[in-house]
């Protein structure tokens, strides 16, 4: 909702933070429904998932919008979240070396 939010904000919660390319693609989709279907289960343990990526705000309420999704996302569009955080870099695709989000799993 263009709300600036910063993580010092959720210091009373665990906070579920993920990072992803870009808006309505169809991972990045499924990824924040899934998310989202569990919105419930996060709740009961004190927790709430952040979804951080280069888009901007406007991107997001129309993401947010479409997809029903309540996730907090946030804009990164400088990416200097993402770089912080070590999850924008260099990466490997199909053989080929590009630079993007850097996907793993805990």
């Amino acid at each position: 909702d263009g709300v600036e939010i910063s993580l010092k904000d959720l210091l009373h919660k665990k906070v579920v933070l993920y990072f992803y390319p870009k808006d309505n693609t169809p991972g990045c989709t499924l990824e924040a429904k899934d998310f989202s279907a569990l919105f419930n289960e996060f709740e009961k343990k004190n927790a709430v998932v952040v979804g951080v990526s280069p888009d901007n705000a406007q991107s997001h309420q129309k993401f947010i919008s479409q997809c029903s999704l309540n996730v907090i996302l946030l804009c990164d569009e400088d990416k200097k979240a993402a770089n912080l955080y070590k999850a924008y870099g260099k990466r490997m695709l199909y053989g080929k070396e590009h630079l993007g989000i850097i996907r793993s799993t805990f």
